[in-house]
């Protein structure tokens, strides 16, 4: 698995989890439990937005994980192609 492919799912995960205890929020009667899940959902906002600020700074410094996955894929089949090829 890429850098690229844990980075798009810890930032899934995370909108998850930020939907999750919005959702919480807003389903509760209890003020201090809604208030507590809307603290939460804000925490992990600023979670979310220093992962997506670090997932665009690799990007950038490493051109090699902005490659689409179709293309790693066909270069990881290249290689096994080249070592069938080597070994026989």
């Amino acid at each position: 698995m890429t850098v690229q492919t844990q980075m798009q799912q810890a930032i899934a995960a995370a909108q998850s989890v930020q939907s999750s205890l919005t959702q919480f929020s807003l389903e509760t009667e209890n003020q201090k439990a809604k208030q507590m899940f809307e603290q939460l959902a804000e925490q992990q906002k600023n979670i979310l937005t220093l992962l997506e600020g670090r997932y665009a700074q690799v990007l950038n410094e490493e051109p090699q994980f902005s490659q689409s996955e179709s293309n790693q894929g066909e270069a990881n089949q290249n290689q096994a192609q080249n070592k069938n090829q080597q070994s026989n």
